[in-house]
């Protein structure tokens, strides 16, 4: 027992899935009495089961669909700056053993074992996203303890997203510590990124897409690409360094390309990259108007499907995205297309992309399936956790 406010699940709630590891609870799983809607979001609490035996500590918000994060197993968990130092070592274990150099993502929120945060490291700047209201309450001591246990200097806040809002926290980002004048150089799969910290989208760079971009590149070696959706210019970028004749980026955001531009530049690729800036869909009819054809299309659109409210529509858009990519694809050549979406699992994105690809009059095979990298860790209770979802396809005449 602790002494804290005590939350408990209702009688007809299970209560086994969170004594095996089931991280969220939802508001409709709990008692939301008078007494429960008055703990300050944020607050720890001690969850109990409708027995009253204890589940452990979570983070709690009357306000938020998920209104408990579970925390720790012991009730009386202090969460404090050791606490977060504990997590943080275990993730950065993790991290250094996957990868040479210190740019990754080093909390991948429930998956690392801290609900709702999400840190990105860059060398020795680091960009953290506490998207849940225990975190933001908790943030200087977060803070402390990850430069405390990566020695980083620079450490940045990030608290723009759908996620927040819906955590009911407002959108407050800048600099914890530390001076950032520019963005910052990351080195990956042979080429150079440069990401904005302070004013990019998300935390400055998708690192989640790595493992893609890699396979992606080895696809492009002496073909002309096209990389639709190019935010940064993670497939271009990737693709010129393994050897494309040329990359075309496509992006509705002048600073975004503007940084692909340099990356360009920082990898000796330059002459071999072209940036355009305009609507994904506008450009690529453009682009098919005016026969070109590319020997690998990559699309990476942004999540066209965010929520289960918005799966029939994103799932439209995404066939349409593979009808226009397949439209541009030489004989014999690649399309790559990715989803964010965690509303539209695999099936339903493989069904509605090829759906398109058979209306571009092409035919294809699925030469693999790919989705986020190893430092984005997959929850096992948790279906949102594996959100990132890329198709390969070697299409025919």
């Amino acid at each position: 027992m602790s002494d804290r406010p005590v939350v408990r699940l209702l009688p007809k709630t299970a209560a086994q899935p969170f004594r095996f590891g089931a991280p969220w609870v939802y508001a409709d799983q709990i008692v939301l009495d008078r007494r429960t809607r008055a703990i300050p979001a944020g607050s720890i609490v001690e969850l109990q089961d409708g027995e009253q035996r204890t589940l452990g500590a979570a983070g709690f918000n009357a306000g938020s669909k998920i209104a408990l994060r579970l925390l720790d197993r012991d009730p009386a968990a202090v969460v404090d700056r050791s606490w977060f130092e504990a997590r943080l070592s275990r993730a950065l274990s993790l991290r250094e053993a996957l990868f040479d150099a210190p740019c990754y993502r080093l909390v991948h929120a429930e998956a690392d074992d801290l609900p709702g945060v999400v840190i990105d490291r860059f060398g020795d700047a680091a960009v953290i996203q506490p998207n849940a209201a225990w975190a933001e309450a908790n943030l200087a001591a977060l803070a402390e303890a990850l430069q405390a246990v990566t020695g980083v200097s620079i450490v940045v806040k990030n608290a723009a997203g759908r996620a927040r809002g819906l955590e009911g926290l407002p959108e407050e980002s800048g600099l914890l510590s530390g001076a950032l004048a520019a963005p910052v150089p990351v080195p990956m799969n042979g080429a150079t990124y440069f990401a904005d910290l302070l004013g990019g989208q998300k935390t400055g760079l998708f690192y989640d897409q790595r493992p893609n971009h890699a396979f992606a590149a080895r696809l492009a070696r002496g073909r002309a690409m096209l990389d639709v959706f190019a935010h940064v210019g993670g497939f271009a970028l990737a693709g010129l360094a393994a050897g494309a004749t040329l990359a075309l980026a496509i992006d509705g955001s002048a600073p975004a390309l503007a940084l692909a531009e340099a990356g360009a530049e920082a990898s000796g690729v330059a002459d071999r990259f072209t940036a355009r800036k305009g609507d994904a869909f506008d450009t690529m009819t453009a682009l098919a108007g005016e026969g070109a054809r590319f020997g690998l299309v990559v699309c990476d659109p942004p999540a066209f499907a965010p929520s289960k409210s918005a799966l029939e529509a994103g799932l439209r858009a995404y066939e349409r995205v593979a009808r226009l990519g397949a439209a541009l694809v030489e004989p014999g050549g690649f399309l790559v297309l990715c989803s964010c979406s965690h509303a539209a699992d695999l099936a339903r994105f493989r069904e509605a992309s090829l759906r398109g690809v058979g209306k571009a009059g092409r035919t294809a095979r699925i030469l693999a399936t790919g989705g986020a990298g190893p430092d984005h860790p997959t929850h096992p209770y948790l279906a949102e956790s594996a959100y990132l979802k890329a198709l390969f396809l070697r299409l025919g005449p």
